[in-house]
């Protein structure tokens, strides 16, 4: 199975999760999403990013974004695990997690870590990599990052990635380096002519190929 790349149509799904079967598309529902993988239950780093993730509820919540987690274990382990979550993380995990002890999910993803043959379960099937999808309301994914096991994730870094590509698809921008929302963005190549002073009248010509302008929308 090739796998999947940036503009790829995310694929379906049916699962159980802990807040309970879904089918994924339709779980989607019109929202962005992310999608982000664990390798086992009751591991550190990930406990610590699922704690991470539920207390930016409010964050991802006002961007339109759904989350899911998934990790390679059944729901019952899921459910012991997320009390040592809120536990640690003082928090309230209320986005679902999808039992994928069988890797159906992991696999349709491409997401096992086939290349580390040390990285497999006690039935010799290998662990889930851990992988970050961030998948828009038309199912088309628009970022995937993978992490090596030794590195939590940046979850203000995904929001801002998020931040960049919902503002670039309502004006027609795109975002400079470091780029934080609010900031000045720069005007997408494809427009040209007219509809430059149209649509960006505070635009700053830099080089012809580089053209920046006020921030579009509210900060």
């Amino acid at each position: 199975m090739p796998s999947l790349r940036l503009g790829s149509i995310a694929p379906n799904f049916q699962a159980e999760t802990t807040l309970g079967s879904i089918d994924f598309h339709q779980w989607l529902d019109n929202s962005w999403a992310i999608l982000f993988s664990h390798p086992d239950d009751f591991t550190p780093v990930c406990t610590t990013e699922l704690g991470e993730v539920s207390k930016l509820a409010p964050e991802f919540q006002k961007r339109n974004v759904k989350v899911i987690g998934l990790s390679a274990n059944d729901i019952n382990s899921h459910d012991k695990w997320i009390k040592d979550i809120n536990e640690l993380s003082k928090t309230t995990l209320k986005f679902p997690i999808i039992g994928d002890k069988d890797r159906k999910v992991a696999t349709e993803y491409d997401m096992l870590d086939a290349l580390d043959p040390t990285n497999v379960d006690a039935k010799g099937i290998p662990f889930t990599v851990r992988t970050v999808f961030v998948i828009d309301p038309k199912r088309v994914i628009r970022l995937k990052i993978e992490y090596p096991a030794s590195t939590g994730r940046h979850f203000t870094e995904i929001l801002r990635v998020i931040d960049s590509l919902q503002i670039g698809d309502k004006y027609r921008v795109t975002t400079p380096v470091n780029w934080q929302k609010g900031e000045k963005v720069i005007i997408h190549p494809s427009v040209q002519g007219e509809e430059v002073a149209k649509l960006f009248p505070e635009h700053e010509v830099v080089k012809p190929y580089l053209r920046f302008a006020p921030y579009p929308g509210e900060a």
